[in-house]
């Protein structure tokens, strides 16, 4: 009886919750397009984050960080090249939560409506997929990025999972950290439910931003557990070393299933899936 109430409160409370959502976007627009140019980086950074912790607060779903013993201190990672496993569109805004990343995202992203205006504006790296200099134009960008001190996002599946396995690791843009030079921080998400994992933060199949969004709303209870890992070794081992250490680190963090040798993504400068966001 109390998840039916539970269900038809959120059924209920959605429609106001996705008004605020969509004023919350907007007001976070214009504030990056207008004040960030005159804001020193820290403030603005400031601003990413409690904009963040806001967001998560209107969807309904719940931070939980857990932090390695080995991992130091967060505020001390600046400038450091993350790597993270792809579940929802939401996982940009559980890490922009916890700290001042950038990320890169495949071009579409810049296309969306509000949120894509509000990722160009906030320094989102925008990279094309299948265009044959790619990769080489992103990597100089994100080493700019690194070795000025700001800490870049990436999904290096390349895609989105319901949250229940852990692709291969694309190792392309891991050649920004080798080349800044700059840590490598593998970062583990899983979405739950009642002490159960849970799918509902999915983004996956031909699902839509807009029912994404409604089934995030309508889940009762939804929490996201950030599991923050210490750096993986980088020195002397090749960017496909350090993507395979990074995706074993998570997996162990997680428990999650490995892929099939088959899956293996290949590593060249054309025709690759690129490490973004979906």
């Amino acid at each position: 009886m109390s998840d039916r109430l539970d269900q038809a409160a959120l059924v209920l409370l959605a429609p106001l919750a996705l008004s605020f959502i969509i004023v919350h976007i907007v007001w976070g627009m214009l504030v990056a397009l207008v004040l960030f140019p005159l804001l020193p980086p820290g403030a603005s950074d400031a601003l990413v984050k409690i904009w963040s912790r806001l967001l998560l607060l209107a969807l309904g779903i719940r931070l939980e960080l857990q932090c390695h013993p080995d991992a130091g201190q967060i505020e001390a990672s600046r400038g450091s090249l993350l790597l993270i496993n792809h579940v929802s569109w939401a996982d940009v805004f559980v890490i922009a939560a916890v700290t001042p990343a950038r990320f890169v995202a495949k071009s579409e992203i810049a296309r969306w409506p509000l949120l894509g205006r509000f990722a160009r504006a906030v320094g989102t790296v925008f990279v094309e997929r299948g265009r044959r200099h790619a990769v080489a134009r992103v990597n100089h960008a994100v080493v700019a990025r690194l070795r000025a001190g700001q800490s870049i996002g990436i999904f290096p599946e390349g895609t989105t999972t319901d949250g229940s396995q852990l692709l291969a690791f694309h190792a392309n843009l891991v050649q920004a950290a080798l080349q800044a030079p700059a840590p490598v921080i593998p970062l583990g998400l899983q979405y739950w439910q009642d002490g159960l994992p849970s799918t509902a933060a999915a983004y996956i199949g031909d699902m839509n931003l807009g029912q994404s969004l409604w089934r995030i709303l309508l889940a009762p209870r939804l929490t996201v557990r950030l599991h923050w890992l210490p750096p993986v070794a980088c020195d002397g081992f090749t960017r496909q070393a350090v993507a395979a250490r990074a995706r074993d680190a998570i997996s162990v963090a997680l428990a999650l299933s490995d892929v099939t040798a088959a899956d293996e993504p290949a590593d060249s400068e054309s025709g690759t899936p690129l490490a973004t966001a979906s």
